[in-house]
């Protein structure tokens, strides 16, 4: 792709970017929200137009063609929101709309499950060719879209954010899966935030910022902290922000508490002014946690208090209202499906809290609500068209501040933040942890979850580390370090013996 350019409305997205790939290699390309990414992948998928540029594929420059003619030319693209019709079976969602039949027209069901199988062989992977989609999880499902796209005779496959769904075992499937492809000649252009992926597997990476190429080259010459400063013009440093503050006065306490799913006998204290770091691996309790604390999972043992800025304990709550009302608050793992409601707009969700306090006999003050959602917006920064909006349409990092500011009109001094940063790139992380710290300054104590350790390890004052529901153990700031993390997180017990 050379001197791509492309407009939207008289906005420039792409700028004269250039992108090269060579057979078999893994391309990382990288950048905020807006960067233009998608925008120059979905060029090259033929969804958009260039207005000026040139495309040249396998040695021939490539004119103006329709999506089916370029996937029939070997370039493919597995979108985050995944292509598939769940009630089809494997093998017809992988051959979907060129399915083999007879001289009679009769649909040939054992030729398209024999070469079902055959995919998704290549892929080291074996699944019932014949299961409905409906029925696999949402890793397997991507997996139906690889073999889709070998079946196409694919040799250039982009992945938009792929890892966005998958858990840490899932993570690494898919990452066994790229390097077969790879040894097979594939390309892999490979979109996504989370640069501890991209360090991993990709060749070559491609840095764009504001619609232009800041940078390409082999991942060899690349650290984290230089690519980072690529992508939003700060360092590591500044993209964690640090207080110094003193310890404040106990907020939250639970202790010895459990539940029938795997939490056993976890206490913790949290105080005002502090974020409390969770870290473990997937499975280990940290979002059973979580709900355990919201009230949203019974406890079958211990007790969970929170403590008023009297210091005098408040009473016990067994539900999520109950918690809400006390003054502690969550920030689902998936904002989409349990944070928010997409199809409404950001208006609605950021009042729907507090609709009693903004109603007079039923009928919504327009004039309260309006200085509310301006004020959130202002705060918050929020970027959208209008408050009317749907969410749905608005970026990870602002449908995230959208959820925070729903919750902090109830004024909470709690918060449990689950994954705050999953799909989010890494300016819009960096708002958040920006925000994170204005509210312990203003005394809300935070709990935040991450599977991301440099992100446990920077916003941190203390991290606890769980193990098959358990609290292996307790680091400080000044101890932190990726190794004695992941030594807890796997080893548990042994590791405080080891």
């Amino acid at each position: 792709m050379r001197g791509i350019c492309k407009s939207f409305a008289g906005v420039q997205a792409l700028k004269d970017v250039s992108f090269r790939c060579q057979a078999g290699l893994v391309y990382g390309l990288v950048g905020e929200n807006g960067a233009g990414k998608s925008t120059l992948m979905k060029i090259l998928a033929g969804a958009y137009k260039a207005d000026a540029g040139e495309i040249i594929y396998k040695g021939m420059p490539r004119h103006s063609a329709s999506t089916g003619e370029i996937i029939a030319s070997g370039i493919s693209i597995i979108y985050q929101e995944l292509a598939l019709v769940p009630q089809m079976s494997v093998a017809e969602n992988i051959f979907l709309g060129r399915e083999p039949r007879n001289a009679l027209g009769i649909l040939d069901l054992g030729w398209l499950r024999a070469r079902a199988e055959e995919l998704l062989s290549r892929l080291g992977v074996t699944l019932d060719t014949r299961s409905p989609v409906s029925e696999l999880t949402i890793a397997q499902q991507q997996l139906v879209e690889i073999a889709k796209a070998l079946s196409q005779d694919a040799d250039l496959i982009v992945m938009d954010e792929p890892s966005a769904i998958l858990a840490g075992g899932e993570l690494d499937q898919l990452f066994a899966i790229i390097a077969a492809l790879k040894a097979q000649g594939v390309t892999i252009v490979y979109i996504s935030h989370r640069l501890e992926e991209v360090f991993r597997i990709a060749d070559e990476v491609t840095v764009l910022k504001d619609g232009e190429v800041v940078d390409s080259r082999p991942i060899q010459q690349l650290d984290r902290a230089t690519l980072v400063r690529l992508m939003v013009g700060r360092s590591l440093e500044e993209i964690f922000p640090q207080t110094d503050h003193a310890q404040g006065e106990l907020r939250l306490s639970a202790e010895g508490i459990a539940t029938d799913s795997i939490l056993d006998g976890v206490s913790l204290r949290l105080h005002a002014g502090e974020i409390l770091g969770i870290a473990g691996m997937v499975g280990s309790g940290r979002t059973e946690l979580a709900r355990a604390l919201f009230g949203a999972d019974p406890l079958t043992q211990g007790e969970v208090r929170l403590v008023g800025e009297s210091l005098q304990q408040l009473p016990q709550w067994k539900t999520p209202s109950q918690a809400i009302r006390a003054g502690l608050v969550l920030v689902p793992e998936d904002r989409k499906s349990q944070g928010l409601f997409t199809a409404l707009s950001v208006r609605v969700n950021i009042t729907i809290p507090i609709l009693s306090r903004l109603s007079r006999l039923g009928i919504i003050r327009r004039a309260a609500e309006e200085g509310i959602v301006t004020g959130a917006r202002q705060r918050l920064s929020i970027v959208m068209n209008s408050p009317d909006q749907e969410t749905q349409y608005l970026s990870g990092g602002n449908q995230q501040k959208v959820v925070l500011a729903k919750w902090l009109e109830t004024e909470p001094s709690v918060i449990i933040l689950d994954e705050p940063t999953r799909g989010v790139d890494v300016g819009a992380k960096f708002e958040i942890y920006k925000l994170m710290r204005q509210l312990n300054d203003r005394g809300i104590a935070i709990i935040m979850i991450s599977s991301e350790l440099p992100e446990i390890i920077g916003m941190s004052d203390r991290i606890l580390v769980m193990n098959d529901g358990r609290v292996a153990g307790e680091i400080s700031r000044a101890e932190a370090d990726e190794e004695r993390i992941i030594e807890l997180a796997t080893l548990g017990a042994e590791a405080q013996s080891a």
